[in-house]
Formats: structure tokens, C-alpha cells, sequence
């Protein structure tokens, strides 16, 4: 059976300029972001028509969130589009929604955009925000929260670190080689936010933010766009260098709320063993693996989701680095992950850097003989993993 994703390829990505603060408007980011990532296809801005946006405008509200407006990004660049999408997250994948308008016929060139502008936020407020920063009324999910000051998703992920740490015995000094490793992979990404060298030593004497996750468990706050064009299959010859998507799913199993979720321990499980199942392939023959870090224990989940080790092994299997790093087993997150790299959110810098990987243009970072990458996307009620080829 030929999946729809087989009807579709990753064409073309493009960021803007990344940092702690850049000096210039959301909109004019994303701008740039786009037109990069249209080059970089081979492709005119007159070859575009489709436009999507994640997550949609209104979806998110925290201070930072800089997406702008879908109309206004559409007229700026003169676009006449056949399909358009704003997407709020739970849709598993950033190009999961733009991959499904190709296969169909709806579009023939997609492009979908992030935007961020949460070093300039954080700056601004003199802190990085929190959600009751935004919205202080105590409604929905956070009639649940604010009550008990659970004000920012690091307060929400931590219980599920602590019961994770209890349940299987990982401690910090395993788990702090995931930030350790990343960092001496951003050392070698120009662009990324942290670049100077970090040590477990560092890591354990890290002020804690939310027990048991510290400073470098969190990811970086940054303002940057990351644009990614998606393509008919059928329009091959005519592209630069596309990479194909060979599988990918996202599957909720538990109820679509953190505070809810019903197993602590294992987050991504279900999108995992979705996405294996449309493919022959097998967690062997994964060259590199570019996974969700908004915290460190995310990754962790999966590691253990993905099947590159068992459950309640992911501790031992990060230790010490070298399984993880270039040169070993599994290169995780190479371009310095959102923990060094920037928090570029939902997945965006994860494919970008796995295109970059299977095009063999990473430079200094490239794994030799890259062929096949993972890319996964939040988990729990976001999951989404997906599997990437030369």
C-alpha cells in the first residue's frame, strides 16, 4: 500500500536570523523565513500555493507567540494559493497538514511557517513569561492550574520527570548527558543560542526551576522563524534537493490534557508504534534522531517511544554521551536541540536540521552517511513522529 506521505517531500527550509533578541518584527521574520526557504527549494514565490501557519492565529496564549497573520504574510508576498491552513497544535507533525494537501491534489508547492519571538518576550517582561502572564482568568485547562501556581509548562512536565526518575531509577547525572551532548553539538551550529561548553559538573549545580528539572533541563527562549516547504512527489526533477517522508503518525491514547494523562512514565508511545507500522524500516536503521527537548525529559520519552531502547532504559543508554553524540549510535539532536540550539518550537528546528542532515550539508556537525532521520514532535497530547530519507 503506498501511504499519502509517499506523495509528498520536503522541499525546501528556511530560518531567519536566531537569537536571544533579534531586533526585528515577528512578521518581518517570518518573512524572511519564507523567502529562504522558497530558494532553497529551487522554486519562485509564483510556484507557491499553499499557505499554512502553525499554530494557528489564536491558538496559543503566551507572550511571544509571533506568527503574525496568515492574510497579511499571504499579501505581503503576493501569493495566490489554492489551500491554506491555519493548524493549532495536535495536528502531529508541523508538515503533517501541507503533506496531506499535496498528496490530494489541493496544492502542488505548501509552505508552512514558526515564528517566535520569546527571547524578546522573556527580556521584556524580565523573565520568561508564564501562561497567567497572558491570561490570569482561571478557565479550562487552567482553572486546574493557576490555583496551585502550575504557571508554565516546566511546573507541568516535572511531575512527569519526578515520577518517571522514581519509577525506572534514572538519576541527574545520567540524564544531564542529554544537555552535555547537545551543547558540544551547538558548539558546532553557527546559529545556535549557546555555543560555549557545558559539563555535567555544570549541569548538577544548575539552579533548580520546577524538582527535579534545572536550568539546562529547559529550553532556550529565542526569537527566530523556521519556514518548510512541502512538494508534490511528482515534482521532483524540478527541485533542488527533497528529502522524502517515508512514515509518519500522530496518535493521542490518553486524554488530551497534560494534567490527565494517564501514565507518567511514557509519553509518545502511541504515535510511535503508528508511525513504525506504516514502514519497513526498523529503529536500527536510523542514522540520526532529532527529538523533541523542550525539556530534557522529553527526549528521554523518546528514546524509550521510538524503541532506540526499552522502557525505563533511556538513563542508561544517554550516559556517559557516546551513544548519543556524533560519531555514536544514535547523534541526538545535532544541531544543539531547543536545550542550546533555541526553542524554535514544534518541531521546526528538529526537521530543519534533519533536511540539512540528509542533504550532507550540517558542515561541521554532519553525520557521514546520513540516510534515515527521526523527527518527533512534543508527545503526549501533541505526539507526532515521523521518519525522513535521502
Amino acid at each position: 500500500m503506498r501511504h499519502f506521505e509517499h506523495r509528498a517531500v520536503i522541499s525546501g527550509i528556511g530560518q531567519s536570523a536566531i537569537g536571544r533578541q533579534i531586533g526585528r518584527s515577528g512578521f518581518q521574520l517570518t518573512l524572511d523565513a519564507i523567502l529562504a526557504a522558497v530558494a532553497d527549494a529551487g522554486l519562485t514565490l509564483d510556484d507557491i500555493d499553499g499557505l499554512a501557519m502553525f499554530p494557528g492565529g489564536g491558538a496559543a496564549n503566551l507572550p511571544g507567540y509571533a506568527n503574525g497573520n496568515l492574510y497579511e504574510v499571504q499579501d505581503a508576498l503576493r501569493i495566490t494559493t489554492t489551500w491554506r491552513q491555519g493548524i493549532v497544535e495536535g495536528m502531529a507533525l508541523p508538515f503533517y497538514g501541507p503533506a496531506m494537501a499535496v498528496a490530494t491534489g489541493q496544492a502542488r508547492h505548501a509552505v508552512i511557517w514558526r515564528t517566535v519571538k520569546e527571547g524578546s518576550a522573556a527580556r521584556a517582561a524580565g523573565g520568561r513569561p508564564a501562561y497567567g502572564a497572558a491570561k490570569p482568568v482561571a478557565e479550562g485547562p487552567l482553572a486546574w492550574l493557576l490555583p496551585i501556581g502550575m504557571l508554565s509548562p516546566v511546573c507541568q512536565v516535572a511531575p512527569y520527570a519526578a515520577r518517571y526518575m522514581h519509577e525506572y531509577g534514572a538519576t541527574r547525572e545520567q540524564l544531564a548527558w542529554i544537555p552535555v551532548t547537545q551543547r558540544a553539538h551547538a558548539a558546532l551550529n553557527p546559529d545556535a543560542v549557546y555555543r560555549t561548553p557545558l559539563t555535567v559538573e555544570d549541569y548538577l549545580a544548575a539552579r533548580m526551576i520546577s524538582t527535579p528539572m534545572c536550568l539546562y533541563d529547559c529550553d532556550v527562549p529565542a526569537d527566530g522563524a523556521t519556514a518548510i516547504v512541502v512538494s508534490a512527489a511528482e515534482t521532483v526533477p524540478d527541485l533542488r534537493s527533497p528529502v522524502r517522508i517515508e512514515a509518519m503518525a500522530g496518535v493521542v491514547e490518553g486524554r488530551p490534557a497534560w494534567e490527565q494523562w494517564e501514565d507518567m512514565g511514557r509519553v509518545g508511545h502511541g504515535a510511535a508504534r503508528a508511525m513504525w507500522a506504516r514502514t519497513d524500516l526498523r529503529p536500527a536503521d536510523v542514522d540520526l534522531a532529532q527529538l523533541y527537548d523542550g525539556f530534557t525529559i522529553e527526549a528521554v520519552w523518546w528514546l524509550e517511544a521510538m524503541g532506540f531502547c526499552g522502557t525505563g532504559e533511556a538513563g542508561a543508554f544517554v550516559e556517559g554521551g557516546e551513544r548519543i553524540s556524533l560519531g555514536g549510535q544514535l547523534p541526538l539532536n545535532t544541531w544543539g536541540g531547543q536545550l542550546s540550539g533555541g526553542r524554535l518550537h514544534a518541531a521546526f528546528g528538529h526537521t530543519a536540521e534533519a533536511v540539512r542532515q540528509l542533504r550532507g550539508e550540517a558542515g561541521d556537525r554532519q553525520v557521514a552517511g546520513a540516510e534515515v532521520a527521526a523527527v518527533t514532535n512534543v508527545g503526549g497530547i501533541e505526539a507526532g513522529a515521523a521518519l525522513l530519507t535521502t
